[in-house]
């Protein structure tokens, strides 16, 4: 492994920005300052000026290779992983689904099996809680000390297929607590959406605008409520995925007012898109069928606030990609078919740049934050990820703001037939991506390798300090 030396680039981390050098040895970063070419006179020199050193993004909510809906996502671990990498991702964590009354050792096992020759970045997994039962209760110790998976979610969605009731929640908010584990929760009101959807289709309603009408943001927040008072009650710690609403991010809000240990995530698709396009004609609306759905415009002011004031922490990707023809055609006759997910991981980094730091909502070191650091230090793999200091890993993003690119899906390189942000111009690109101390992507060329990326074993909630 050759030592590399960074010249002329500006160093952006959640706390500092500093025109500096850097150099790498033996997959870390060695040495952070001027002149360091003294200290490794046989190092490679990589010419970064004008551009920014941002540590590597930390995707921490991905669906790669994942059944869903009679159908498996369009990317696996390697085309998953080798688009994030384009889009100056170098670690994802992604989420490992259990069935009911089978080991949780098992489902682990095939998630290893799915990701650890494809993978060509580092990446940890979530695990799925669907019920507690005895023999989840014993098996969860060895799965946070053994395997090193720190964090447990619980749908409150998806009646009769991925939804735990709200006495699962509990315990295992208890769990949690009792273990060093953190809960991360899809909040929205199952039962009330399941009788919504009946309701639509009994009306004759099939098309794609339905998903969202069923879904609406009310029930977001409901169940938002209903996390965050379940976990105050258990005195346990709550992360609520892909915030999509005002409700939603005012009970986060009001929890973490009250002291309680709540964080909230969000996704580009919510910040930048909104219900009107899953009312685009020729189904091409099922395009954007995700849960939860796309809201109304003036709900993404308010998101774009709670990142800057810190009332949501993390931007995530949600990943969860399947083709427009063959898969999300399957709900063409009845809008509760369509498998729910779109195309994000490449996009997430340099979206979030562009519309975030270019349009002024968001500092350079918040940027860092949202898409970097504070995942890293929520889930337990803080300061080897999330940041660039000596001593961490060197995964690093050469990124050119000067630089200008148009999203589409003729460019991109998820596997998947459609973007949602076709024709969306921003502004900044990743022009070459470090894993660490080695080039997965150079001058925008893929050169790494499936099956490099390793898993992380990743520390207990709380290991790290995750500071509000």
């Amino acid at each position: 492994m050759s030592a590399k030396l960074i010249q002329g680039g500006t160093i952006v981390t959640a706390s500092d920005i500093c025109r500096a050098d850097l150099l790498i040895e033996n997959g870390v970063v060695a040495a952070i300052g001027e002149n360091l070419q003294r200290l490794a006179p046989q190092a490679e020199i990589i010419d970064a000026s004008g551009c920014y050193l941002f540590p590597g993004g930390v995707d921490p909510h991905t669906h790669l290779d994942m059944p869903f809906g009679g159908t498996i996502t369009a990317d696996d671990f390697e085309t998953g992983t080798t688009a994030a990498a384009y889009g100056g991702t170098t670690t994802i964590i992604d989420f490992c689904l259990t069935d009911k009354g089978k080991p949780l050792s098992g489902a682990i096992r095939t998630w290893h099996d799915k990701a650890r020759s494809k993978a060509v970045i580092d990446y940890g997994f979530h695990l799925m809680i669907g019920e507690i039962t005895d023999d989840v209760l014993a098996e969860l110790p060895a799965v946070i000390n053994d395997e090193g998976i720190t964090s447990f979610k619980v749908f409150m969605a998806y009646k009769n297929v991925l939804q735990a009731d709200d006495g699962t929640l509990y315990r295992t908010l208890l769990s949690a607590k009792e273990h060093g584990a953190l809960v991360m929760v899809h909040a929205e009101n199952g039962d009330v959406i399941d009788y919504l959807i009946k309701q639509a289709l009994a009306e004759g309603h099939t098309e794609p605008i339905y998903h969202a009408l069923t879904r609406p943001s009310v029930l977001e927040g409901e169940a938002t409520g209903r996390a965050v008072r379940l976990t105050g009650l258990a005195d346990s710690q709550l992360y609520v995925v892909h915030v999509t609403c005002e409700e939603a991010v005012r009970q986060i809000a009001d929890g973490r007012m009250e002291g309680l240990r709540i964080w909230g995530e969000t996704c580009p698709q919510y910040l930048l898109l909104d219900i009107t396009c899953l009312e685009k004609p020729e189904f091409e609306g099922a395009k954007y069928v995700w849960s939860p759905p796309l809201r109304a415009r003036e709900h993404q002011e308010v998101l774009w606030n709670a990142l800057k004031t810190g009332q949501l922490q993390t931007v995530g990707s949600d990943q969860c990609s399947f083709n427009f023809k063959g898969q999300k055609e399957l709900g063409a006759a009845d809008f509760s078919k369509i498998p729910n997910g779109g195309p994000i991981i490449e996009d997430r980094f340099s979206l979030l740049f562009s519309e975030g730091v270019g349009k002024g909502r968001l500092t350079l070191n918040q940027f860092v934050d949202v898409i970097s650091t504070r995942a890293a230090k929520l889930f337990g793999i803080f300061p080897q990820k999330g940041t660039i200091a000596v001593g961490s890993d060197a995964d690093i993003v050469i990124f050119d703001p000067s630089v200008s690119r148009t999203l589409s899906a003729a460019t991109h390189h998820m596997n998947v037939d459609y973007n949602p942000f076709e024709g969306t111009e921003v502004s900044g690109v990743p022009v070459s991506v470090l894993s660490r101390g080695e080039f997965v992507i150079r001058d925008r060329k893929f050169v790494g390798q499936p099956g490099c990326g390793r898993y992380l074993r990743r520390g207990k909630y709380g290991s790290t300090a995750e500071s509000r």
